[in-house]
Formats: structure tokens, C-alpha cells, sequence
């Protein structure tokens, strides 16, 4: 059997030599059975939401992976992975050691009347199932089963930032061609949504009646951060910029035209820092894509952490947490470490945790939980598959790797006399959930 959403990331995430501190190989039981009752918040995912026969969900990601063109999955997301059959025995109760068809036919059997029976609470019930409490649904919009609390929406808000005619961007790989048309049709909707039939000519009119309440309506609707996927869209160097000069630029071709791609430039980093902002306003925290990323066109360089230094040490942003999400998956994991020591940022360690092993994964986890514990929070990024391999089995992989790279950093931590067993079951405690209820002000939790 064949996963439906292949996964392309660059080969250097997968030949990244794991040359961190040298960690322990197994983790101390104790350490885990704590692990494993502590209910976890999820900070970064991608649920789909029920369907009923016949409909689709096309909603559970603003740029997502299946229209481009396949790539090869990696190990970890292949079907023979034992975690599999791990999480069906887990989740449905499968009992059969092998993969046979009839077996498989069984368990998509039993799935299915599970979902019959638990109806629209089976999504809550497979986070039970998961041992996540909470999870933060990066959707464009949620939907039948996706519902607070157990689910909180991150919306997406790179299409804010790209007003203009992107065609020049979008004719720079075939996969920003894709994410472009995407992005055009999700600003109309926002736009549409707001009851705004055009393009306002000028600047200060378009973030005084799109931008600012796009973000006001998504803060009503229950989102408690906002998420830019713009490392597949251009870098991540928003630089400063001054406000004239990209209120010229969107009123020379907001009415038509291919914008001189330097003053385009500005008018993005002028928006994003806007909107950076509104949302430290708001109280919503702004989660950004770093590392690795699908694709076969997919630019690393575009994804490193450090070229957001300059936001990051911006003083008017202060007010605004920032999520720098996987943690610069691939080769940006260690650089990412000394960006934690800025007041209002924090990583998460999503993503990973099917790209890597549980092994590898904590030796990146040990390079931050030795510097800033309590700037680390726990993700899974599942996200919807197929048949015996869907969103659930993929969350159960995701959440146990998680847990068991978790573990073994915190043991190796012990054995070498870093911290006492008492210390590491508190940073457990607050990296599986005790971060994310503090970051997002869930004092009733």
C-alpha cells in the first residue's frame, strides 16, 4: 500500500548528520509512563474535518503538497514503518502481525464503525485516543467535527501580504504557480467575506478594511494564532520598510499591471510586520513555517530561521509571540537555538517528528531543552492520508515519536547529571503542555 500525499522534502533534511550531543539510546520507564498520562497540547497540526459520502475536504491546508508533482516519502511516512501496526493495535484493537489484505480489510471495517458510532465527536475521540488534550488545526477553515476545546484554528495569512499581481513570483518554479492560484483565490475570498467587491486603491485602505478585519473576524471565530507559509512563497528576510514607499507601490498597481519586483518587495515586508502588529494586538501569536518544506522546488535557503532576525529584534513587535513551527526542521535545528533567547519566541519540534527517528529527534531536542525548556512545545503536523494510513495512524507515529525523542533527551540528561529526575519530569510536563497554556493564556487548563 502507497501513502496518497507524498511528502517531498529536500534530500538534505535526510542525509543531515545527527552530530548533536550524544544522547541515551532508550528511555527510563518511569520518564515514560509519565510521559504517556500527561494529555498533551498538539501546537501544530492539520486535522481534515468529517465528510459525509461523496464530499472532500480541500481545507486543511492553505498550500498543500498533493498537487505537486511526487517526490519520494521518506522512511519514516513509508507503510512497513512498525509504527503502524503499533498504532492500529492501539486504535482499533488490530491483533494480526501481518499486513495481508483480508487484515487491513478488517481493520478499515472496524474504523469505519467506529466512526459510525462516535459520530461527530470522532475526531475528539481519536485525540483521546492520541493522548492530545488540544490541538491547533492549521486550516483555512475549520469544520463537522473540528470544535473547541479539543481543536483551536490557526488560520493561514500569507495571501495578505501578496496583493498585487503575483504572475512574475508565480513563474519562478511550477510548484509557486500552483500556490499562487491559491493564494489569489483565497485574498478574494477574505475580500469577499468582508463584503469588499475590489481591490481598495490605496494602502491605508486596504489594511483598514481587509487586512485589520480579516484579522479581527479570524480572532472572533476562535483562532488563537495566525500561521505564514511564506518560505514557499519567497524568503524570509522582511526587512524594515518604509511605509511610503510601499503605499506607492500598491497604489502604482492595484489597479492592474506586473509590479517592479524590488518595490513589490517592500509593499510584502511593510505587510507582514503590519500584520505582525495587529496580531501582538490581538493577542494572537504569529506561527511561521521554518526548515524543510514539500516540494521538489522547494528552497531551504528561503526557510532559515536567521533571516528573520530582524523581525524578531524589532522593539515595536515586542508585543507579538512568535512560533518559529519544526523547529528549522533539516539543517537549521541548531541555529534556531539561540533565536529562543529572544522574550517572545518559541519553536516546536512538528514536522519532525516524521521526519526523524525518535533517536534523532532527541538529540535535536536535547540541544534546545539543555538552553531554553520552556521556549519548546510538543507537534505533531499530522495530516490527512488514506485507508489504514490516515491522519489517525499518522498522529498516532507522529505523537509516539514525539514522546519517545522526548524521553530519551531527558534521560540522557539525567544519566549525564544535567538536571534531577524531578527537573525532568517538569520540563516534560511543561514541553508537552505547560508551554503552550502559558504562550496562549489558557490559565483555566
Amino acid at each position: 500500500m502507497k501513502l496518497p500525499i507524498r511528502i517531498a522534502v529536500a534530500l538534505s533534511s535526510f542525509l543531515l548528520a545527527q552530530v548533536g550531543t550524544a544522547t541515551a539510546q532508550t528511555a527510563d520507564s518511569a520518564l515514560m509512563a509519565e510521559i504517556h498520562r500527561t494529555k498533551a497540547i498538539d501546537n501544530h497540526s492539520h486535522p481534515p474535518r468529517l465528510v459525509s459520502a461523496g464530499e472532500n475536504d480541500d481545507e486543511f491546508d492553505a498550500l498543500p503538497c498533493y498537487p505537486l508533482e511526487p517526490t519520494p516519502t521518506n522512511l519514516t511516512l513509508q507503510p512497513d514503518n512498525p509504527m503502524y501496526p503499533a498504532a492500529w493495535r492501539a486504535l482499533w484493537g488490530y491483533t494480526y502481525s501481518d499486513r495481508s489484505n483480508e487484515h487491513i480489510a478488517s481493520l478499515l471495517a472496524q474504523k469505519e464503525r467506529t466512526k459510525e458510532q462516535q459520530g461527530d465527536n470522532y475526531s475528539a475521540w481519536v485525540l483521546d485516543k492520541l493522548g492530545i488534550e488540544t490541538e491547533l488545526a492549521n486550516r483555512v477553515a475549520m469544520g463537522r467535527g473540528l470544535t473547541p476545546p479539543h481543536f483551536r484554528w490557526v488560520p493561514f495569512d500569507d495571501a495578505l501580504i501578496f496583493p498585487l499581481n503575483n504572475d512574475a513570483i508565480a513563474a519562478e518554479t511550477p510548484d509557486r504557480k500552483i500556490f499562487f492560484a491559491r493564494e489569489g483565490a483565497l485574498l478574494e475570498r477574505y475580500r469577499k467575506q468582508l463584503g469588499v467587491n475590489t481591490l481598495p486603491p490605496t494602502l491605508s485602505d486596504y489594511t483598514s478594511r481587509i487586512v485589520t478585519p480579516e484579522l479581527e473576524a479570524q480572532k472572533r471565530d476562535g483562532a488563537v494564532a495566525i500561521k505564514f507559509e511564506a518560505a514557499y512563497l519567497r524568503s524570509l528576510d522582511f526587512e524594515p520598510a518604509d511605509e511610503k514607499q510601499a503605499a506607492a507601490a500598491y497604489a502604482k498597481y492595484a489597479r492592474g499591471g506586473a509590479p517592479d519586483r524590488a518595490a513589490y518587495r517592500t509593499l510584502q515586508d511593510y505587510l507582514f510586520r503590519y500584520i505582525a502588529s495587529e496580531a501582538g494586538r490581538l493577542q494572537l501569536a504569529v506561527h511561521i513555517h521554518t526548515g524543510a518544506g514539500c516540494g521538489g522546488y522547494f528552497s531551504l535557503r528561503d526557510s532559515e530561521p536567521l533571516q528573520l532576525e530582524s523581525v524578531l529584534n524589532d522593539p515595536s513587535l515586542r508585543k507579538t509571540n512568535f512560533v518559529l513551527l519544526h523547529g528549522g526542521s533539516g539543517p537549521f535545528t541548531r541555529e534556531l537555538t539561540s533565536l529562543l533567547m529572544k522574550p517572545n519566541v518559541y519553536t516546536d519540534f512538528s514536522e519532525q517528528t516524521w521526519m526523524l527517528e525518535p533517536r534523532a529527534l532527541a538529540s535535536v531536542l536535547r540541544d534546545w531543552l539543555e538552553a531554553f525548556p520552556e521556549k519548546v512545545l510538543f507537534g505533531t503536523d499530522l495530516f490527512p492520508g488514506e485507508g489504514a494510513y490516515d491522519w489517525e495512524e499518522i498522529g498516532w507515529q507522529t505523537a509516539e515519536t514525539g514522546r519517545q525523542a522526548l524521553g530519551i533527551a531527558l534521560t540522557g540528561m539525567m544519566q549525564d547529571g544535567e538536571i534531577t529526575r524531578a527537573k525532568a519530569l517538569e520540563i516534560a510536563h511543561e514541553v508537552l503542555r505547560g508551554n503552550a497554556i502559558k504562550l496562549y493564556g489558557w490559565s483555566n487548563k
